[in-house]
């Protein structure tokens, strides 16, 4: 299986290009959310919520304005992500009944829909029908299907933070099985409201607001100073579809191996047998020892407890000579999102032969690790590996190569 087409938008750069210079300089968007539905209601006195919010959505002129209208925050995230990735791959000369979509992430438009029942809490009776569609993540199949030849099958996958992860798993099966030739994952934009902000905060799994005069300094995976993860909108899509099958100038990588693992846990709290078993299954299925990898993109959220967990696990596993980088300290963590958008992350750096920095890790939990700190780092590497862990007992792994 390899991986022809790309596609990225997130608060620190839309597209590709923008992404790729984004990320090599550190850039950051964290400031008090300011998105309408993320702010307590009425006058109750409260610090605002620290995130990364997308100032403006760049959609691409050519869909249309009819759909957009109608098209919450995520859909249209996901339209501009799968535009950009389906183009590079080149997937309108691909028989449509033989393309398959799996959008990863469920709950994802819950601000939209806290606003739809405050807007019309006194006269329910005037909420749109198009709610009995919108209110559904299928929506987001049903207009990604509409606007692009997508007809083998497109449905949804939840898995909370691991969920765009498993969707390009899924994909690498449904191509593997003959099921379809080609298969687009794309981790969902969740577009969080003030309550799941609010109960993320009461967990201890969201920051606080230690850094709310300085937002930039809030996201900080794996440093000492850590206090939770901070919110990231984004969204990312992954194009996977057979070696050979059809003519492809140069795909990223080969996907060499494949790995999850439930624990049973309904509760946030990580898995470290869970976390040892994915690392170990995908490079069982890559034919890949400890030493074969030369680098590991985290799950890296800034938890207390996630991130001694995930360092434990790699260190077991003998990764602790690779080179490692936290995506999420940058771009934040997009939740349903992210493992989509740290496999973007981790090939456009394959590509460019160049490690992105981590940012605020001033002080790591464990220096003994390969860190890739306040500077991004010249780096070529032909093998990596990429991790994503969901609330629910839930790990999941990919070991990628470099094609050639």
């Amino acid at each position: 299986m390899v991986i022809t087409g790309l596609g990225v938008t997130t608060a620190v750069g839309q597209g590709k290009d923008d992404f790729t210079a984004a990320i090599f300089e550190g850039r950051h968007a964290f400031a008090p959310m300011g998105r309408p539905g993320r702010s307590l209601p009425g006058d109750r006195p409260a610090a605002p919520f620290l995130g990364a919010e997308i100032a403006e959505l760049s959609v691409p002129e050519a869909l249309p304005a009819r759909v957009l209208r109608t098209a919450s925050l995520s859909a249209r995230a996901a339209l501009t992500t799968l535009s950009e990735a389906w183009h590079e791959a080149g997937l309108d000369d691909v028989d449509p009944t033989r393309i398959g979509l799996i959008v990863g992430g469920s709950n994802v438009q819950q601000r939209e829909l806290t606003q739809a029942h405050a807007r019309h809490a006194e006269q329910p009776e005037f909420i749109r029908p198009t709610y009995g569609i919108a209110f559904m993540d299928s929506d987001l199949c049903g207009l990604c299907t509409e606007l692009f030849p997508v007809r083998g099958f497109a449905h949804t996958l939840g898995g909370a933070s691991a969920s765009g992860l498993l969707a390009v798993l899924q994909a690498v099966r449904a191509v593997r099985s003959g099921q379809v030739d080609v298969c687009i994952a794309l981790g969902a934009l969740m577009d969080l409201s003030y309550w799941e902000l609010l109960a993320f905060r009461s967990m201890g799994a969201m920051g606080s607001d230690r850094f709310a005069d300085d937002p930039g300094s809030a996201c900080r995976p794996f440093d000492r100073q850590r206090d939770g993860f901070v919110f990231g909108e984004a969204c990312g899509a992954v194009v996977v579809e057979r070696e050979g099958a059809r003519h492809h100038p140069e795909p990223y990588a080969r996907v060499l191996g494949t790995a999850t693992a439930v624990d049973g846990n309904r509760n946030p709290d990580p898995s470290l047998a869970g976390e040892i078993s994915v690392i170990e299954g995908a490079l069982a299925e890559a034919g890949l020892g400890p030493d074969d990898v030369e680098y590991v993109n985290p799950h890296g959220t800034g938890s207390m407890i996630g991130d001694d967990t995930e360092l434990r696990a790699l260190a077991t596993c003998g990764l602790g000579h690779a080179r490692i980088n936290a995506t999420k300290s940058i771009t934040g963590h997009g939740l349903t999102a992210a493992g989509a958008v740290e496999v973007v992350a981790t090939l456009l750096q394959m590509r460019e032969r160049r490690l992105h920095p981590t940012r605020n890790l001033l002080d790591p939990v464990d220096p003994s690790f390969g860190w890739v700190r306040e500077k991004s780092l010249p780096y070529e590497f032909d093998t990596a590996i990429s991790l994503s862990m969901g609330f629910g007992g839930l790990s999941s792994a990919i070991c990628l190569g470099k094609w050639r």
